[in-house]
């Protein structure tokens, strides 16, 4: 439940209407403050074809997603990801508790149910959250054994995972044949967290509908990458400090450089190949005896590896949302 004001509502019901509320404070982390000013008062839900969100459905998801990933700070990560983000999308398939699809073209001169944007990327859509209370998880396995299945998708960016969108609530497509039938009381969305989508919610299955080509990309464009390997080497330099990041190193071609090298990552070879040489270096005074190395030119060598595997997995996820030329 909850409180704001003299107005207590659940979360079914705010998901759905919302609170116009009046005199109250934010916190930096976002929270509402719900002092004796405060005044609060429940708003009906607007149907998504007028209001603000109808505005998320006014440019390619896949453009829109380019300029939060542009805009966002790299140096204020929380943020990222924030901002709601909607598109109309088609069901190709599924892998895990991920439903594969595809954004749709716009325009309406290509019949009730309109045709993937030609060589447009794979989108995921995962769970906002898994908690077994919510229906999320359920919901999204429901709508990825309906292939063909075009529906209207709200969520949010998120901006660690290569083409993945956090689905918050789904609509029918207006004009589709193949799309959701929901009841009129849902005002025409079904919120993921809440509601419950049954069988009768789905259109009869189109088997020409369900042919919808995923382009042979399910793969994650991070999650693939040898990237995986720096990423080792700056946690173990965290936890196991730099004589475990030398151990880790050693081997030449059979180390952590030589796979980067070979799969094309050559600047992040470079920075891991550095980090593992300041590692292993070590010191003699003038008598020869062993002295520590410079701890300065060792945490330098860190900072260059761990700033690098997050400029590359941007790129990598920005990348992601690039369509695929068609010859």
């Amino acid at each position: 439940v909850t409180e704001m004001g003299a107005v207590s509502v659940n979360h079914a019901v705010l998901a759905r209407g919302g609170l116009r509320i009046t005199g109250t404070t934010i916190s930096p982390d976002g929270r509402l403050g719900a002092g004796k000013g405060v005044r609060a008062t429940p708003l009906t839900g607007t149907d998504w074809a007028t209001g603000p969100v109808a505005e998320l459905f006014g440019r390619p998801l896949a453009e829109v997603v380019g300029d939060q990933l542009a805009a966002d700070d790299p140096q204020d990560p929380d943020r990222a990801g924030t901002a709601l983000v909607g598109g109309d999308l088609v069901v190709v398939g599924a892998v895990g508790d991920q439903v594969l699809a595809r954004e749709l073209a716009p325009g309406t001169d290509a019949g009730p149910d309109r045709a993937p944007v030609p060589g447009g990327p794979v989108i995921r859509l995962v769970p906002d959250n898994s908690h077994p209370m919510l229906s999320h998880v359920a919901n999204l396995r429901r709508l990825a054994s309906w292939p063909g299945l075009r529906i209207r998708v709200v969520g949010r960016l998120d901006p660690h995972r290569a083409g993945t969108v956090r689905a918050l609530a789904v609509g029918p497509v207006p004009g589709a044949r193949t799309t959701l039938r929901l009841p009129a009381d849902w005002q025409g969305r079904a919120d993921l967290g809440y509601d419950e989508i049954q069988g009768g919610h789905l259109p009869p299955r189109d088997p020409a509908a369900m042919t919808i080509p995923v382009l042979a990309v399910e793969a994650d464009a991070v999650a693939e990458s040898p990237l995986w390997r720096v990423r080792r080497l700056v946690e173990l330099a965290v936890s196991g400090g730099r004589r475990a990041v030398a151990e880790a190193a050693r081997g030449g071609e059979a180390g952590p450089a030589g796979p980067l090298r070979r799969a094309g990552f050559t600047t992040a070879a470079a920075v891991a190949a550095a980090l593992a040489d300041e590692s292993d270096r070590r010191g003699r005074d003038v008598f020869g005896r062993r002295t520590d190395a410079d701890p300065d030119r060792y945490a330098w060598a860190w900072l260059a590896v761990a700033a690098h595997l997050v400029a590359a997995e941007r790129e990598l996820i920005r990348s992601s949302w690039t369509a695929v030329p068609v010859g």
